[in-house]
């Protein structure tokens, strides 16, 4: 058995939206201007129809800034990729087949791909990926890691590691009452997995998932079939 999975190359992207203060302008907005400039201006020098103009388009601008900010804001909260409220672990438990994927770099030529999960009693859970590699009955894979849970998620948001000290965030954002099948993804949508208790799914629950999915803003024409046996 050889341990090559290229799983340190996951790509972690993290979208941090930074607070953002605008300042309107206010009754001392001509003088920061002035200051800022190095001009030195009085009413005798300076006639009031010019200041206006030069306090107007310092409004505009600081208007222009507000807008663009309330803009960014309200398309990251458009975005914004919910989970399943709670998952049981102990049911979670176990081994899973992978049935379709967006290709990544580290599962390239990964034929009958499955991943087992077994919690711990210090908190965290064990994943274990194997797959063959170039054919159906190629040479395995297997790599070993540790899922910990994100505080307060209900146990759907998790981040693996398989190599200290990168993470990858794990999210279940789809999961059958059953728990016969689950759908992994990113909050920035390169990474989605549809997981399966058993090798094969039903066509009609596999394009059920997919409109979902779609529902959910992900690309799903990304989307491939994980060969299985």
């Amino acid at each position: 058995m050889k341990t090559n999975w290229r799983a340190a190359h996951i790509n972690q992207q993290t979208w941090d939206l930074m607070d953002t203060e605008v300042h309107p302008v206010d009754a001392y907005g001509i003088q920061n201007v002035q200051k800022m400039h190095g001009i030195k201006m009085s009413e005798s020098t300076v006639p009031r129809s010019k200041m206006r103009v030069h306090c107007l388009q310092v409004q505009l601008i600081a208007a222009l800034v507000s807008f663009v900010f309330l803009f960014l804001t309200s398309i990251t909260m458009a975005q914004t990729l919910e989970t399943v409220p709670n998952v049981d672990l102990k049911k979670y438990a176990g081994k899973w087949y992978e049935i379709a994927s967006f290709p990544q770099r580290f599962q390239q030529g990964c034929h009958c791909t499955t991943a087992t999960y077994t919690p711990t009693e210090k908190g965290y859970v064990i994943v274990e990926n194997r797959c063959n590699r170039d054919s159906l009955n190629g040479e395995q894979s297997y790599i070993k890691g540790k899922a910990f849970i994100t505080k307060n998620s209900g146990n759907a948001k998790l981040k693996v590691q398989f190599f200290w000290p990168l993470r990858g965030k794990y999210w279940i954002i789809d999961l059958a009452d059953d728990y016969s099948y689950a759908v992994i993804g990113h909050p920035n949508r390169d990474y989605l997995w549809i997981l399966s208790r058993t090798t094969t799914m039903d066509e009609m629950l596999y394009q059920s998932i997919v409109q979902k999915l779609e529902e959910k803003e992900f690309d799903t024409s990304k989307l491939k079939r994980t060969p299985q046996i």
